[in-house]
């Protein structure tokens, strides 16, 4: 049976407990609609225990790693204001650890091996211990290996210290993730050896027509395939909903008329994921944990380690289909919101596989028609005489960028991407959120201009399989990048691949350059799009080595990760 609750229910259920029985952390005022297979741990001291265990997914069993015998793991609900100590047994026979994904806190705290602590080794516990500053939908998992691919996740609530900004009846938390039954090694092994490995959707006849013959050939000029949007697909992944396939059918309970409150976190390990609810428009009020101007929209995309919190208020007695569809609609993540346990609504079909462009080539600033300029010529884009072309251009104009294996491309004239929807939904004829619709509910802390400025590329070879930021792999890296305490820097991410990339900047929280002033939206995880940039201010208010890096699994496992440091400014001078 669902042990699912409203306030209403509460509010019986309290009613009729004894005076002398305390009541849970979640019962003041809150409605967890957790589900049988989502326990839920509070208070001061939490224990959580990492180990082996078997996932049952569509009937088909498999191997995973899973905390407190769940996946995802229990979910942690905490109380802004509060201490938290968390002890953490590694049970399994590897060195684990967890990273507390969007939480500020003591950098020795951050659960990075190698980074901010050495580890927790086979047979040990671990304890965390940090004051808990924020609200908000978070999640965690593990830094170690490619553990995470294998249920090492869980979702992570802190309620607010005063009341909710956007007020709910009821809520349920939805964690979205993909597992394979083969091992991540062996997929990581299959991807080094053919970088399209899983892309079972190559170019048809029909697909042919619709590209000009010119733009084929030049994809093929410079092997490249449109249709490689993502590096590991539904070939081999099942799409999951709290750990459930499609067909077992998760369902989220409601009355007609209430405010649904949907606490979405992407725990994924290589899967952006295109989410709507058919016949419910879908209004965000929080994103990566911090509260937004309430913005309705149709569907959003919601990149690896992102959370959005949407409102929803389904005012019919029928069951509504959540659809969370790969980014290459190779697969989907299904759930059900119904007022009954038992319901299930229809399930849309897969819509059409969307194509790469010249645009996620780097070439959405230029005019390929326009004649040839001094300037292009320097940068090998043509010839004097000719019209503009396509290509890539040569990686000596491109300053900061090492000549390495690991640069297979750079963008020509990369563009601000963040206005855009997202990898196929630019056509889908309806609402789609993008990072520009995003608006800080309360005025950024720190507004201050920047007092320097980076450009980062984002490399790869996916012939090779290697990534890197700046055509530098994590292991040929020999020093962090350095910042000073209390600075302002703006930092900008140019995409110099075909690949989408969502990075994620440990300890700190960043303002993203939307135009929105003051108001800028505030996230710890940006999706860069290909042959795209993005740019987002930071303050360098947390002392000590952070983590930043790609949090595709397996891009990150590639390489594409660095550290960087953040010391008092007697320290750096």
């Amino acid at each position: 049976m669902h042990m699912l609750l409203n306030r209403r229910t509460l509010l019986r259920s309290a009613g009729a407990l004894s005076a002398g029985l305390p009541l849970p952390a979640w019962a003041h005022g809150h409605s967890p609609g957790l589900t049988r297979d989502m326990p839920m741990v509070s208070g001061e001291d939490i224990r959580l225990r990492i180990a082996h265990q078997p996932i049952s997914i569509d009937g088909r069993t498999g191997h995973a790693i899973g905390l407190n015998g769940t996946v995802p793991g229990p979910l942690i609900r905490l109380k802004e204001g509060q201490n938290v100590r968390l002890h953490v047994e590694n049970a399994l026979a590897e060195d684990s650890s967890i990273h507390w994904h969007g939480l500020i806190l003591p950098f020795h705290m951050d659960g990075v091996p190698g980074v901010s602590f050495p580890g927790i080794r086979p047979g040990e516990t671990f304890t965390y211990e940090f004051p808990i500053r924020q609200a908000g939908t978070y999640w965690y998992h593990s830094h170690s290996g490619l553990q995470e691919q294998m249920g090492h996740y869980g979702p992570l609530l802190i309620d607010p210290a005063g009341p909710e900004r956007a007020p709910y009846d009821r809520e349920h938390v939805v964690v979205l993730s993909d597992y394979s039954f083969v091992h991540p090694h062996l997929i990581f092994r299959k991807l080094k050896q053919m970088g399209g490995y899983y892309n079972r959707q190559k170019l048809t006849a029909t697909d042919g027509e619709a590209m000009k013959s010119a733009e084929r050939l030049e994809w093929g000029r410079m092997r490249m395939d449109p249709t490689d949007l993502a590096d590991v697909t539904g070939e081999t992944y099942r799409y999951l909903v709290n750990g459930h396939g499609p067909k077992d059918n998760w369902t989220a309970l409601f009355q007609p008329g209430e405010r649904v409150r949907l606490r979405l976190v992407n725990a994924s390990a290589m899967t952006n994921f295109n989410v709507r609810i058919p016949g419910l428009p879908l209004k965000v009020v929080q994103a990566d944990g911090l509260d937004v101007r309430p913005v309705e929209v149709d569907e959003l995309q919601i990149a690896i380690a992102e959370t959005y919190d949407l409102i929803v208020e389904p005012k019919q007695d029928r069951a509504y289909t959540l659809v969370a569809e790969s980014v290459d609609r190779s697969g989907m993540a299904v759930a059900t919101l119904a007022p009954a346990p038992g319901m299930r609504a229809d399930v849309p079909p897969l819509r059409k596989r969307p194509l790469l462009t010249m645009a996620d080539m780097g070439m959405g600033g230029m005019d390929h028609g326009a004649a040839c300029t001094p300037e292009h010529e320097a940068m090998g884009h043509c010839t004097k005489g000719e019209p503009m072309r396509h290509g890539m251009r040569d990686f000596s104009v491109a300053p900061g960028v090492a000549k390495t294996p690991t640069v297979q491309s750079i963008s020509p004239m990369p563009v601000d991407r963040m206005g855009e929807p997202g990898l196929g939904l630019a056509d889908v004829g309806h609402r789609v959120l993008t990072y520009r619709d995003l608006v800080a509910a309360e005025p950024n802390p720190d507004i201050r201009a920047p007092s320097r400025a980076m450009r980062i590329h984002l490399t790869g070879n996916m012939e090779r399989y290697m990534w890197a930021f700046d055509g530098v792999k994590l292991n040929e890296v020999k020093h962090p990048i350095p910042f000073r305490e209390g600075e302002r820097v703006r930092i900008t991410l140019v995409n110099d691949t075909m690949m989408s990339h969502p990075i994620h900047l440990h300890g700190h929280f960043f303002e993203l350059q939307t135009g929105q002033g003051a108001h800028a939206p505030r996230k710890h995880t940006v999706n860069v799009q290909p042959g795209g940039t993005a740019t987002f201010d930071f303050t360098a208010d947390a002392p000590g080595d952070w983590a930043f890096h790609c949090h595709m699994l397996y891009h990150m496992h590639g390489g594409m990760m660095q550290v960087i440091t953040v010391r008092p400014p007697e320290e750096t001078a």
